[in-house]
């Protein structure tokens, strides 16, 4: 069963919710990603809010960044969270466990993030959730053995949301149904064609053809 395509960023967030929660009961399902790919879409706010909205679910998230500006501006943002908001070398640093907090909700790593984020979640064995990674990004500088390790850790995470938009289209993936491409048309968008697995640039091209 296929799922509307969301008309405003709540709409999509109330579908990573379900998703999410979804997801949990999965035990096997640790690493998680949640991609909602429009451009300058502003990360924090939605990592704030959907922490809230687990601590609601009576979880205890974790609101993890790459670096400790982002951090700090997210405290000040969110006073309210508290010591839930961590870069992610605090994280190293502390040695967390599933225990203290579950989920860790992790803001778009980077290439350059990879080597410490890697490592926070190996050391970590609860649900890691990984919000808009871009890790597969880029490649310059990283010899043989390093790419295929990056791809072997990028290959562990399932992709439980995406969101993404093109001309006159949209491909939407909403645990645990298919992927789903939208067309627009004079009646706004509808359903065009349901993948079992997400389709690739040239399959979206023949398909709206």
């Amino acid at each position: 069963m296929s799922k509307k395509l969301p008309e405003k960023l709540f709409d999509a967030e109330a579908q990573i919710y379900d998703s999410l929660l979804k997801s949990f009961t999965n035990k096997n399902t640790t690493r998680i990603a949640v991609d909602i790919r429009f451009e300058g879409l502003r990360l924090m706010p939605i990592g704030i809010r959907l922490s809230k909205k687990l601590i609601d679910y009576k979880y205890k998230p974790l609101l993890a960044f790459g670096d400790a500006g982002s951090t700090a501006l997210a405290r000040r943002e969110s006073p309210e969270l508290g010591t839930n908001i961590k870069s992610f070398k605090e994280i190293m640093d502390n040695k967390l466990d599933e225990s203290f907090c579950n989920p860790i909700i992790a803001i778009s790593p980077q290439p350059y993030d990879y080597e410490e984020f890697e490592a926070m979640c190996n050391d970590y064995r609860g649900i890691v959730i990984m919000l808009n990674g871009k890790l597969d990004d880029s490649e310059v500088g990283i010899g043989s053995v390093a790419r295929d390790r990056r791809k072997k850790f990028i290959m562990k995470w399932e992709q439980i949301y995406w969101l993404q938009p093109f001309k006159n289209a949209a491909l939407l993936h909403s645990y645990p149904s298919k992927w789903t491409l939208f067309k627009q048309t004079d009646n706004g968008f509808i359903e065009h064609e349901v993948f079992e697995k997400k389709p690739n640039s040239e399959e979206i091209f023949e398909s709206l053809l």
